[in-house]
């Protein structure tokens, strides 16, 4: 079942990375008592993901936070090393965190898992946005297929 406006999200971890390695990052604390702009990404420096999804959100952050968004996250079903690498290539560190899904159990926890396996991706989270307020989910913005259009820093601005 797919994750709607005013569900909680479900209980379930992600990986970041830190100076010392890879850490855990539990969800329900992760969320709790802040507004959360998450979106996920189907992949850590694919195109649109790299050139346009997380440029925007970085270009972005200071409008969100100035329209009461508290963090600004990025999930993807990658390790917490290869979203560490991004981050830091991206520009990123400091201004969006990186939540590692390596399992995709989020994906799948939340309903928006997408099968990449005819390009040699496998199982991946679909490209979306939300904004996540004390752990609820607020406002949800799910892609069509190929599409990169509801889950921008842009449109999640306009709905602010």
């Amino acid at each position: 079942m797919t994750i709607k406006v005013g569900d909680r999200i479900p209980e379930t971890d992600f990986r970041t990375m830190t100076e010392n390695g890879p850490e855990a990052v539990d969800a329900a604390s992760f969320f709790e008592g802040r507004r959360v702009a998450l979106f996920s990404v189907p992949g850590a420096f694919t195109p649109t993901c790299s050139a346009k999804h997380l440029p925007g959100f970085i270009e972005k952050a200071g409008e969100l936070k100035a329209k009461g968004i508290d963090e600004i996250a990025c999930t993807a079903v990658n390790d917490a090393f290869v979203m560490g690498a991004w981050s830091k290539s991206a520009g990123a560190d400091g201004v969006v965190k990186m939540l590692a899904d390596g399992n995709g159990n989020f994906a799948q926890a939340v309903g928006l898992t997408l099968d990449g396996g005819k390009i040699g991706l496998g199982t991946r989270g679909q490209r979306f946005s939300m904004v996540v307020n004390d752990g609820v989910v607020e406002q949800l913005n799910v892609e069509a297929p190929g599409a990169f259009e509801v889950s921008s820093a842009d449109h999640m601005l306009g709905q602010l």
